[in-house]
């Protein structure tokens, strides 16, 4: 199982530090960022912000829901945002968490494409929303770490539906990766430090760019 050591770790407490954790299916990168998360928040409290909608009629969602809460410890406060669709707004609000824990980003994405009924829409329908998440997460203040697949190392979808999946999780991913200070890549429970720039302060800055979020 990876562990969270150094370099994930800010080198002061409370220091702000967002975290992006990457990976595919069964990569280990929710585990990593649980053990990552728990270790930021040290004595204090985790939030976990859970963002995919709950189906009784899935028992195999429902199970692997279930598999995730288990391994969580009992103090952590857990967040629903899917309902609302408030995950921008849930990081902008005031946490007495010492450290907070969003898993995943493809399910909020999942989210938001059937909550605007975008899967058949041209691709950008939801930027916006997008936009009003990668903006939260640059400003915020405190310890952060964000879960997402990387989905883009395979073969091309043959469905449109999975392409602009495929597409969208890729450009937000590419865009995060800007603003956060670091970035951490897990593959078949290893972990690959992408990007580790926390002398860059407390502030990120999402940089234009014409390959960002392309192929």
């Amino acid at each position: 199982m990876p562990t969270a050591d150094s370099p994930d770790l800010p080198s002061r407490p409370n220091e702000t530090s967002r975290t992006l954790v990457l990976g595919g299916a069964r990569s280990g990168k929710s585990a990593h960022a649980e053990e990552l998360t728990q270790a930021l928040a040290g004595a204090g409290r985790v939030r976990y912000v859970a963002t995919s909608h709950r189906d009784p009629d899935d028992h195999d969602w429902e199970h692997r829901i279930a598999q995730h809460r288990d391994r969580r410890p009992g103090s952590w406060l857990t967040v629903e945002t899917a309902h609302r669709r408030d995950l921008a707004d849930q990081l902008r609000s005031p946490t007495e968490a010492a450290a907070t824990l969003v898993d995943d980003l493809g399910t909020w994405l999942t989210v938001e494409l059937d909550g605007a009924a975008a899967w058949d829409s041209p691709r950008g329908t939801i930027t916006p929303r997008t936009d009003e998440l990668v903006a939260s997460v640059r400003d915020y203040r405190g310890a952060l770490v964000l879960v997402t697949p990387e989905v883009g190392l395979g073969v091309i979808p043959e469905t449109r539906s999975g392409r602009l999946f495929r597409d969208e999780i890729g450009a937000l991913n590419a865009r995060l990766a800007q603003v956060c200070d670091r970035v951490v890549l897990v593959v078949a429970g290893l972990t690959m430090i992408l990007k580790d720039d926390p002398a860059r302060g407390s502030c990120g800055a999402e940089v234009s760019t014409r390959a960002r979020g392309q192929a």
